[in-house]
This record gives C-alpha cells, sequence and structure tokens, in this order.
C-alpha cells in the first residue's frame, strides 16, 4: 500500500481526485478534491492554504472502507498495538516540521505545537500498553462467566479547532486499541496538521482503518447521521453536541461529548496571593485561553480581591504576546475570526457595563486576530463576562463575601467541567472541594486531571461519557459474557482486553 497513491479503489468509485498539496486519507489511499476551502493564518488574517473539501460521496467510501477494514483490525490484537507504538514514533518525529504548519493554522507558539505533537504520542503510546484483563466469575454449580469488552464498530470523531493533534490522539488511540476503525473529522480552521499527519502514519494501518474527512458544514451533520458508525466522538459547544444527541438516538448510536466548561477557581481566605498568582494565571491563559478546562472566572474573597486583581494584572502586562516564531512569545492570536470577534464582543460589552479592565481590555494594533491579556474586576455573576465560557485570553475576577457564598457562586453555571480550590488551610480544603459541581476538581493546582492515565469527563451540561484511562477505553467497547463450563477450556480470547473475534 503506497502512502502516496491516488488511484481509486473499490471504496473511492465515482470520486474526482486531482493534484493537490493536502489531501484526505480514505481507504488507504490519499484523495484530493476538485472543492477546496480556505485556511487563515490566525497570526495575520490572511488566507495561507486550501484543503480538501469532502462530498457525500467521499464520507460514504470513508465509512465504507472502515465497515471492511473492522473484521480484520478486530480480530488483531498484536498488529494493533504494534501499529500504535509506530504512530507513536511518527507523531513524536514530527513534532518540528508538521508543529511549524500547526502553528501556521492555530497562531500559538511553535514551542506548544511541538509539545502538542509530544503529547500526543505520550496518549499513544499508553493505550498501546494498555492492559486489561477479562473478569472470571464460577458460580455454585460450577460454570464459569468470562466478561470480555469487544469493540463496537465503526468510530465517527469530531474534533475541534484549539488542540487538533492532541484531539487527534484522544480519538483514535482509544477507538483503534480496542478494535474500532475511525473516521475522523478535524476542524474546518485547523485541518492541515491533521491531515498531513495522517499522510504519513497511513502506510502504518492496514486501508480503511484510520480515514480523514475534511470540510465546513455541513460535514459533521454528514458523519452524525450516516447509518454505519457505531459511536460519536465529539468535542466542541453544547449547541453542536446536543444535536449530535439527537441525531445519534435516531439509531442509536453512541457518544461521547465534551463541550466545554466554564470552571472556576475558588481561592480561600488568607491564601498567599503572591505565591498562587502566577499558577492561577497560566491556569486561566494555557494555549491563550482557548482550552476547555483552563479557569474562566476567579473567586476571591472581598478582602483579598485588589490583591489578586493587580497580581494577576502584573503577570498579564509581562506576558510577551506574538507570533508563533517570535522569539522569546508566550501568547499567539486567537485561533479564528469567528472566536476573535466573539471576544472582541465580550469585551466591548463588559467595559460598556462598567467593567474595569486591569491589563488589556483591547485588540493589539497589529495585523491578525490579536488581543491583550485582559483582567477584569468591577464583575459580577449575570454579566455575559462571568456567565460565559470566554474561551480567549479574559479572565475576570469577582469577589466574594464569605466562604458559602463563594460556593455558591462557583457552581452557578450550567457547565461543570474543571474547579479548583485555593488555601491555606489543607482541613478546610479538602471539605471545600468536594463541593464543587465539577467533573475534575484539585487543591492549589488547576487541570491535574489531564493525564493519560486520569479519567477526563465534565458534569452537567459539559459532557456525556469519559474520556482516557481505563474509562475512556471502556466508552469504545461493549460487554459480553460468555459462559463455559468452568472444567472445560477457557473461552478463545487472546487478547486481555477483549475478545479478538469478530462480532459482526
Amino acid at each position: 500500500m503506497s502512502q502516496n497513491s491516488v488511484q481509486l479503489t473499490p471504496t473511492t468509485e465515482g470520486i474526482t481526485t486531482m493534484s493537490s498539496p493536502y489531501t484526505m486519507t480514505i481507504g488507504g489511499q490519499q484523495v484530493a478534491t476538485d472543492q477546496t476551502f480556505d485556511v487563515v493564518n490566525p497570526s495575520t488574517g490572511q488566507v495561507f492554504a486550501q484543503a480538501p473539501s469532502a462530498t457525500q460521496a467521499h464520507v460514504d467510501a470513508a465509512f465504507t472502507a472502515a465497515q471492511d477494514a473492522f473484521p480484520a483490525w478486530a480480530a488483531d490484537s498484536a498488529s494493533r498495538r504494534s501499529a500504535l507504538r509506530a504512530i507513536a514514533d511518527v507523531t513524536e518525529a514530527a513534532a518540528d516540521d508538521l508543529g511549524h504548519l500547526l502553528s501556521l493554522e492555530t497562531g500559538k507558539p511553535h514551542e506548544d505545537s511541538r509539545w502538542e505533537f509530544r503529547l500526543a504520542a505520550l496518549w499513544l503510546r499508553y493505550y498501546a500498553d494498555f492492559e486489561m484483563e477479562p473478569e472470571e466469575i464460577v458460580d455454585a454449580q460450577g460454570y464459569r462467566a468470562t466478561v470480555v469488552r469487544r469493540p463496537l464498530g465503526v468510530v465517527a470523531a469530531i474534533k475541534p479547532w484549539n488542540t487538533p493533534i492532541i484531539q487527534f490522539a484522544w480519538a483514535i488511540a482509544p477507538a483503534l486499541r480496542t478494535g474500532n476503525t475511525v473516521v475522523l473529522k478535524p476542524s474546518p480552521f485547523t485541518p492541515l496538521s491533521s491531515l498531513a499527519l495522517a499522510t504519513r502514519i497511513a502506510h502504518l494501518l492496514p486501508a480503511g482503518v484510520l480515514n480523514i474527512a475534511t470540510g465546513p458544514d455541513p460535514l459533521g451533520e454528514r458523519l452524525t447521521s450516516h447509518p454505519v458508525p457505531r459511536k460519536i466522538s465529539f468535542t466542541g459547544s453544547i449547541r453542536a453536541g446536543s444535536s449530535i444527541a439527537s441525531a445519534a438516538a435516531a439509531d442509536l448510536k453512541r457518544f461521547t461529548l465534551e463541550m466545554g466548561g466554564n470552571d472556576p477557581a475558588l481561592v480561600l481566605p488568607g491564601a498567599d496571593i503572591a505565591a498562587i498568582a502566577g499558577s492561577i494565571f497560566w491556569a486561566g491563559f494555557m494555549n491563550n485561553g482557548q482550552i476547555c478546562g483552563d479557569i474562566k472566572r476567579v473567586y476571591v474573597h472581598k478582602s483579598q480581591h485588589s490583591e489578586m486583581v493587580e497580581a494577576l494584572a502584573e503577570i498579564a502586562r509581562s506576558v510577551k504576546v506574538g507570533g508563533p516564531f517570535e522569539d522569546g512569545v508566550q501568547l499567539g492570536p486567537v485561533s479564528t475570526r469567528p472566536q476573535y470577534d466573539r471576544v472582541v464582543e465580550l469585551l466591548g460589552e463588559a467595559l460598556g457595563s462598567g467593567a474595569r479592565a486591569a491589563a488589556g481590555g483591547a485588540p493589539l494594533d497589529r495585523p491578525g486576530f490579536f488581543v491583550a491579556p485582559t483582567i477584569f474586576d468591577n464583575v459580577d455573576d449575570g454579566s455575559r463576562i462571568v456567565d460565559e465560557e470566554q474561551f480567549g485570553p479574559i479572565l475576570p475576577v469577582v469577589s466574594y463575601s464569605d466562604v458559602e457564598d463563594g460556593i455558591r457562586r462557583a457552581n452557578r453555571t450550567e457547565f461543570g467541567l474543571t474547579a479548583s480550590v485555593w488555601g491555606p488551610d489543607p482541613e478546610l480544603n479538602a471539605q471545600i472541594v468536594t463541593r464543587l459541581e465539577a467533573g475534575m476538581v484539585s487543591v492549589n493546582q488547576h487541570g491535574f486531571g489531564v493525564s493519560p492515565h486520569l479519567p477526563f469527563l465534565g458534569h452537567k451540561a459539559s459532557g456525556f461519557g469519559v474520556e482516557n484511562g481505563r474509562w475512556g477505553l471502556e466508552e469504545y467497547t461493549q460487554v459480553q459474557v460468555i459462559g463455559t463450563p468452568a472444567d472445560g477450556p477457557r473461552p478463545a480470547i487472546d487478547d486481555p482486553a477483549l475478545a479478538e473475534t469478530h462480532t459482526g
């Protein structure tokens, strides 16, 4: 199988192909299209590339290829684990040059892009090495039940623009490890790095195991409504996630939805502001505030509110904002024009309603989608800048009157992804942290749960299902119970994670 081939196979018949610098991976082949869409460099605001735009024929071909590849892939555990290790090696080796491409399409500093490829490789290796023993139960009559996990079939993965390569790994690593095949759609704002990585790893997988289709709406709807996939993995907005859940219900697809967060940091009275301000700032401004689990709201007791505002503002004023390849750059632009417009709208509305920008508060006077890191005070619950997930370089600091008021305010949201408590009293911290309504909560740090071996999940409207660790792997499987006489041979299960036979 040649990774550079564009010859049509039976799974891609009827699709027009043409020469293009970026191609989709469908049925083990590199497929270009006669329809493309623009990709914008957020550091300049200018179009710098075109990406292939998938038609319904491409979607059908991708799902057909994935469905055809499923039986053999599900039956070969050793090949799956070997392939994931090889993909991890290629992903890590691509950090420099494909990291450059990732920075062009996201605007993030080049070192952050390189780190993203290395982190993706960590996830791939974790699942390649993951072991999960079947469970045996013998009843009083001497009959043995063996509980195993089998793959679901074809998975449709729809992933966002903020961390494209990490999301690429989060989708394919557990899905492929457990024997599923995948059709993945990257964000149309950041498709190129995923397309390029898929091209480099295509020869490491049997044709059809991993397919990449790109394009603007309604491509996502074409994937979720298609009859072939048995599971949808989605990261994005509540609105889109709700639509996916409704579409999946029509033919009983399973789904995992991660839909963002308006994540609070609750600073308890007596906290050492000077000691914690740096950690809180960077937990709010990681990837320019464009991480679902970033701190989005800081609640501080009224006695320390001014001190916290100034400490955060001092850091914000010292940060170097610039293009991804500038020396010493720490934060880049907002990654997409629609998100930039939303951030600017929120800034203007907050300032017009009486908020004070202790730092930042406006776009930078330069080409591209740059906004100065902004710390707001004179804000309160009920304003959009506090109640909505900003997903940009903005951090509002809200005062509270007592600890009960702080807890109430922190929980006053439809979201529930991450939250943190910051305080000097270990016993009080341990009591308060259990009262925060989020999937991942922590003491004197934020976002500790983003690790391949820990579950990543949201409460309330932030999510449905789990990613990462054993829990994330199980989301891509279905349980089967096999009964055999206890004194006879065990069922032929050659892989500790699941039964390696096609379930049909």
